[in-house]
């Protein structure tokens, strides 16, 4: 009994250095083993962003309200030409250097400064309110794109150009031949995924006329979505 006693002892003592000895390996001897996060195997994903910007509801909503705004102020420049059409049949009537004729002509000047004015003015807010709606939205895809990735465990997500090479135009061809990825799998491209996802969030919201940051409900849309597992790349 007793050496088995010994030799159950000796057994257990052998298995507590070998577990100081694996934990002594897996430490590397540098102290503490890492974070569990920086041993996560690289998951990377793909997304055209092109293609979600041209294929998101919001962002063609919100285009399509600038066009109509850009519409009521060509409507309103042409009636400013119209002014200046009419000042000029009248200045044909009159005599050249007569009072009326001074007087029209100066109101013509003053008609074509300010449209002059009015369009750079209309060109630069227009200009400012469609990079504001390219800003927000970029925001709200990069948004999008963070939390699928995290709930799905991507370390890291990288743009890319999901069209066909094109072969007519050689100029294009060479263009395409410079894509950053020359091969990948379905599986890594997400752009479907983030595309459903904002439009399912646009379509159960009311439509935003003005370009905001994207709401939290996006988190409550994925609750039910279970992470894959990571895999490495």
């Amino acid at each position: 009994m007793k050496r088995i006693i010994v030799s159950a002892s000796a057994i257990a003592m052998l298995a507590g250095v070998l577990s100081l000895t694996r934990d002594a390996w897996s430490q590397g001897g540098n102290g503490p083993a890492k974070d569990t996060a920086d041993n996560i195997p690289h998951k990377v994903g793909l997304i055209d962003m092109a293609y979600v910007f041209k294929n998101y509801k919001k962002f063609e909503v919100l285009r399509e309200e600038l066009k109509v705004k850009i519409a009521k102020s060509e409507d309103e420049a042409k009636s400013m030409q119209q002014d200046m059409v009419e000042l000029q049949k009248k200045m044909k009537e009159l005599t050249d250097g007569s009072p009326e004729f001074t007087k029209t002509e100066k109101e013509l000047v003053q008609k074509a400064a300010g449209f002059e004015g009015f369009k750079r003015q209309m060109s630069r807010e227009f200009l400012k309110e469609e990079s504001q709606i390219y800003l927000a939205v970029y925001n709200e895809v990069s948004d999008a794109v963070k939390f699928f990735a995290e709930k799905r465990q991507y370390t890291l997500v990288m743009r890319f150009n999901k069209e066909d090479l094109e072969n007519e135009n050689p100029q294009q061809m060479l263009q395409n031949m410079n894509r950053q990825v020359v091969y990948h799998r379905d599986d890594d491209d997400i752009t479907a995924k983030i595309l459903t996802m904002l439009n399912k969030r646009f379509d159960g919201g009311a439509k935003e006329s003005a370009p905001s940051k994207p709401a939290p409900r996006i988190a409550d849309e994925m609750k039910e979505t279970k992470p894959g597992k990571p895999r490495a790349k």
